[in-house]
């Protein structure tokens, strides 16, 4: 991958990653929302992922959420919006990356996952959820996010 963010920056274009946005209801139909822990700096993240060869988005979403967050559930085809960050590729150099957000109803939490010694998982109500993050569009998207229709 880092050939890839090399030649990527050196033409300043910008990146594309797909992220999860897990949701679940609580009873009484209070929608909660699952964030987890960057690797390397430890802040509030979604789980997300580079485009694969071969995988649909939701696709890759799923598999995503499970190996970072350990969460299993139903993608949603089409994205709620997407937010911008920058990738730092090392310490004088980073690139833009637009990550296109799907809503992924939560099925089930796995007690062990691939991750797992590397993250940390937790729910929030959305609007606690768009306070820990730090880009702003995603945490505008937690803020207006419903858990689509059925």
């Amino acid at each position: 991958m880092t050939g890839i963010l090399s030649r990527l920056f050196a033409s300043q274009q910008e990146l594309i990653q797909y992220a999860a946005l897990p949701y679940r209801l609580r009873t009484g139909g209070e929608c909660v929302v699952a964030l987890v822990t960057s690797r390397g700096t430890g802040r509030w993240i979604i789980p997300k992922g580079w485009p694969e060869k071969g995988f649909d988005a939701h696709e890759l979403i799923a598999f995503e959420a499970r190996e970072e967050a350990g969460l299993t559930g139903t993608v949603a085809q089409t994205s709620i919006g997407s937010y911008v960050y920058r990738k730092q590729l090392h310490l004088l150099a980073s690139i833009r990356v637009r990550v296109h957000v799907h809503p992924m109803l939560v099925h089930a939490e796995l007690d062990d996952w691939k991750e797992r010694a590397e993250r940390q998982r937790a729910w929030f109500v959305p609007e606690e959820a768009a306070r820990l993050v730090r880009e702003p569009e995603l945490a505008s998207l937690l803020r207006n996010f419903g858990p689509p229709g059925p």
